[in-house]
């Protein structure tokens, strides 16, 4: 060896430390694990609700495909109305009442002709063969898309049922 003690042949290899376990992880991981099992078993939850939820609309949604004629998707949207409002709300409702409630609970604007065979219903002409497709898609936009307004939000034709009634019991 070389007494000099700035020589380089004194110099000793770098001892490396062995590399770092991936397991058992940090604490910190063990808490951030439980917080997205928790965030994953709400998010499952809610979707399983939501999906249990909108049952009404995949029937609604099948049956339409089976109806053939106007009667038979009126009768469904009243029925599919029911499932989500009173009936004492839905089934007094008839003629342009029933179109503007239609109409009040989804964003989809309702097409004249829809309008027309859903006010004049089973007493009106026979619709024809090119405007019961109208009416189906509109239903189907209806069925899957529509939304209670919240209880602070009187659609209009509900204030005028309510009118009536005020001025019936006076």
């Amino acid at each position: 060896m070389n007494p000099d003690p700035t020589s380089l042949d004194n110099l000793h290899d770098l001892v490396i430390p062995p590399p770092m376990p991936w397991w058992p992880p940090a604490p910190g991981w063990y808490v951030l694990s439980a917080l997205l099992a928790v965030a994953a078993a709400w998010l499952a939850w809610r979707s399983w609700k939501r999906w249990c939820a909108n049952g009404y609309r995949r029937a609604a949604l099948r049956e339409l495909a089976k109806a053939q004629d106007v009667t038979a998707i009126a009768e469904l949207l009243r029925r599919t109305a029911l499932a989500i409002m009173p009936r004492s709300v839905v089934a007094s409702m008839s003629g342009p009442d029933w179109a503007d409630w239609l109409a009040a609970h989804c964003s989809d604007p309702m097409p004249g002709p829809v309008r027309t065979q859903l006010t004049s219903g089973v007493y009106g002409r026979r619709a024809a063969e090119q405007e019961i497709p109208a009416l189906r898609n509109y239903a189907a936009r209806w069925i899957a898309r529509h939304c209670l307004l919240p209880s602070n939000r009187i659609p209009p034709c509900h204030e005028k049922n309510i009118q009536k009634k005020e001025m019936k019991q006076s």
